[in-house]
């Protein structure tokens, strides 16, 4: 095989609207993005099969039913690229599902049976001795439905949808949106794969929000970033959201009118990394001032909400002096 080690994913940017075909050279190709763990899965030349992270860990014990899923579905000498997702009862894909299977330990096993995952694939790196990366994205594709052809029934390995039809794309960003689908990525036809480059865009569906300031980073007078709460049934403020870095203008803004919280605030000195964004644990937790619970702000973020919280960092937009903290909508309703 060519591949034989772990290969460094090819990534994403942001953009923040759908290109037109013609931003491509070779023509824009349209996919859904799916909320998931990103994958890389080899079935070597004596068809054993290994799962990489987009960091180059492995995932073949937390993920047993993929192994076997890949082995069935691709031949020896194999290596292709997706995303593994967990669809809920509902219908919406479950990322906390997979943050589950992730640290599970010993329930590893039993969780495969309970919450199995499926396996989204959009590219392949490798086939029938072949390296396929320095080849168009159009010819990839045409190799990768060939191969999923041969899937057996009821697999869980799966073909992302492709189109080059951007109104049919914005559909998709659309109606797809139900289903916990995050936006779109878009590639170009005629462009190799290029590991570890960003060369594919991403359009994410942004959702705006009203929230309380609970907290900043930096200081009070001058926040850096906004740790941004929302009340429960019970009435306790719970963390949900924190903002990218604020712009010098809405920092002096906000540095006029937060207040230095009361005695009674009811968030600890320090927040788990979790609590704002990302994976619990993945780093030190968050130091801040916690500030006074009267402010409230709107902001944007994208679809990836779990628990009540935003995953990832949102967009302060403004103050709104029109709304009280009881304005707000509860922990957990729908933004």
């Amino acid at each position: 095989m060519h591949i034989r080690s772990p290969v460094k994913p090819m990534l994403t940017v942001t953009v923040d609207r759908v290109p037109l075909p013609q931003a491509c050279p070779g023509g824009c190709r349209y996919e859904p993005k799916f909320d998931g763990f990103r994958a890389v899965a080899m079935v070597d030349d004596d068809g054993a099969v290994r799962l990489w992270s987009r960091r180059r860990v492995r995932f073949d014990d937390a993920f047993p039913e993929i192994v076997a899923a890949v082995g069935a579905a691709f031949p020896p000498g194999t290596v292709v690229d997706g995303e593994i997702v967990r669809w809920g009862l509902d219908g919406r894909l479950d990322f906390g599902a997979l943050q589950r299977r992730h640290v599970a330990g010993r329930r590893r096993a039993e969780l495969a049976r309970t919450e199995p995952c499926h396996y989204v694939v959009f590219d392949v790196l490798e086939a029938s001795g072949a390296d396929l990366r320095p080849r168009p994205l159009r010819e990839r594709r045409e190799v990768l439905e060939a191969l999923l052809g041969g899937a057996p029934p009821g697999s869980r390995v799966i073909g992302t949808p492709q189109t080059a039809d951007v109104e049919e794309a914005r559909l998709w960003f659309d109606a797809l949106a139900e289903q916990g689908i995050e936006g779109l990525v878009v590639k170009d036809a005629g462009a190799p794969y290029e590991e570890g480059r960003r060369r594919w865009w991403k359009v994410k569906r942004r959702i705006t929000a009203e929230a309380v300031v609970g907290g900043v980073t930096g200081t009070r007078q001058a926040p850096e970033s906004l740790i941004l709460g929302r009340y429960d049934a019970e009435g306790r403020l719970r963390v949900v959201a924190r903002t990218t870095p604020l712009a010098p203008a809405a920092r002096t803004v906000l540095g006029g009118v937060l207040r230095h919280a009361e005695p009674d605030h009811p968030w600890p000195p320090e927040l788990p990394s979790g609590f704002a964004g990302g994976p619990y644990g993945a780093h030190p937790p968050i130091r801040y001032v916690r500030t006074e619970p009267e402010v409230v702000v709107e902001f944007s973020g994208d679809a990836a909400v779990e628990g009540g919280r935003w995953r990832h960092a949102v967009r302060y937009h403004r103050i709104r002096t029109d709304l009280t903290p009881a304005d707000v909508p509860e922990f957990g309703a729908p933004a």
